[in-house]
């Protein structure tokens, strides 16, 4: 159905976006935040002062819908209207890379397993008031414990 045909008490039902999404998908183009506000103010037959006192709450509504997105140029468009494009190459890129440093932390860590000798790997979980009877404690080397 088109905004124009719907009547001017169903359309002040909307909130302000679902009359912006309405309208984008009615004109398949694009508009800043003030022009699309102006148009809702047009088909709700608002006030200059309703429109002055309401862009910014309409500018709000837009930021956090997930419906719209704010393209580069300014404009709101819906985001039903935009895909994300990935290539493969990226994607393969983006693994190299993440494989390489894995291998690399790998290595780093077995050198340091090397110069642990067994270690109890069971979590242990403080509460806050342990934390203060920790706080005289010191932590040894195997060196100084040797000695």
């Amino acid at each position: 159905m088109k905004l124009s045909k719907i009547p001017k008490n169903e359309l002040e039902l909307l909130p302000y976006t679902e009359i912006a999404k309405l309208y984008l998908e009615e004109n398949k183009s694009t508009k800043n935040t003030a022009e699309l506000f102006k148009e809702v103010c047009n088909l709700l037959e608002l006030s200059e002062d309703d429109y002055v006192n309401n862009i910014a709450d309409f500018f709000q509504s837009l930021s956090t819908s997930k419906e719209f997105i704010l393209l580069e140029n300014g404009e709101w468009d819906l985001k039903s209207n935009h895909k994300v494009k990935v290539s493969m190459e990226e994607i393969y890129e983006d693994n190299t890379t993440e494989s390489e440093e894995t291998e690399e932390e790998e290595n780093d860590t077995d050198e340091e397993e090397n110069d642990i000798d067994d270690l109890d790997n069971s979590e242990t979980y403080l509460d806050d008031d342990t934390d203060d009877e920790l706080a005289d404690l010191t932590i040894l080397s195997d060196e100084e414990i040797e000695e």
